[in-house]
């Protein structure tokens, strides 16, 4: 099963790929915007009449949450043009398609975690961009869109690796304790996903591992492993204004998996701690 894998060389990218050859799949291209622009219809179109795939698991996409409300147009081109360049070729060479979407396609005012289908509605670009790229894949039937939040992994820049850094250069830090979330590992999570390609359970998913904290509570589970010390203070969002919104509630409820009979991701503590002692922090 030849498979596709965007943005390889971001976070989960790289873990996708290292899970499908770990399972022995050995047909995979890992592609990057080196490889292919993905905002570039005739480009696309060649690489799937080259490479004819069976399977794409996207996850390429612009990321940068607060650079994106004044890139609009960037941000869009990649996020929506190039999933649907993607998502037409996927259609007419019959191919699986996964689309990796985001906790910030919801406002984040709802008191309970949002489910597979409550309504959308994004306070942000890079939140309206997800989920326009998620009406471009819905439009092919051979779909899986998993939805995540509060990503992690050992290739590339992400939460965990700044409090590390800030931990270890400030004598304190004030981190946000009213937004309330899910950490996302990228190892346990590219696991699920090459669960989802090797079935034809097509639909949306939430995804994300077990357990709910605040930023706050992430650090602090941060620094308790890493042996940091420096002295942590919980503060309002209100009191750290950021370009972009960010939701308050980005709780996803994952019944979704039980009922299709795919195993959930692990308690994030227990996976904190799995991702310090692999990037050898512990």
């Amino acid at each position: 099963m030849k498979t596709v894998v965007t943005g390889v060389k971001g976070q989960l990218g790289y873990d996708v790929v290292r899970e499908l050859k770990s399972r022995g799949y050995t047909n995979i291209l890992g592609i990057d915007i080196d490889d292919l622009d993905i905002t570039n219809k005739e480009d696309v179109e060649r690489f799937f009449q080259i490479n004819n795939p069976q399977v794409i698991i996207h996850c390429a996409a612009y990321t940068a949450v607060d650079k994106a409300e004044d890139n609009e147009e960037v941000c869009s081109k990649v996020n929506v043009l190039g999933t649907k360049y993607l998502v037409e070729e996927a259609k007419r060479y019959n191919a699986k398609f996964v689309y990796i979407s985001t906790d910030y396609i919801f406002d984040g005012d709802k008191e309970t975690p949002y489910e597979v289908n409550d309504k959308p509605n994004p306070k942000s670009v890079y939140g309206k961009s997800k989920y326009l790229g998620e009406l471009e894949t819905i439009k092919y039937y051979k779909h899986f869109i998993v939805r995540i939040s509060w990503v992690f992994g050992k290739n590339g820049l992400n939460f965990v690796k700044t409090m590390l850094r800030l931990g270890r250069e400030k004598t304190e830090l004030n981190v946000v304790n009213d937004q309330f979330g899910s950490p996302t590992y990228t190892y346990d999570l590219s696991r699920l996903l090459v669960d989802l390609i090797e079935t034809e359970k097509y639909g949306i998913y939430h995804a994300t591992n077990e357990g709910v904290c605040t930023w706050f509570e992430f650090t602090n589970e941060i620094f308790i492993l890493a042996g940091i010390t420096t002295p942590v203070n919980p503060i309002l969002t209100s009191q750290y204004p950021t370009r972009a919104v960010r939701p308050k509630n980005s709780r996803l409820n994952k019944t979704k998996l039980d009922i299709t009979g795919f195993k959930r991701l692990p308690d994030w503590k227990d996976a904190l701690k799995r991702y310090l002692k692999e990037i050898e922090v512990i």
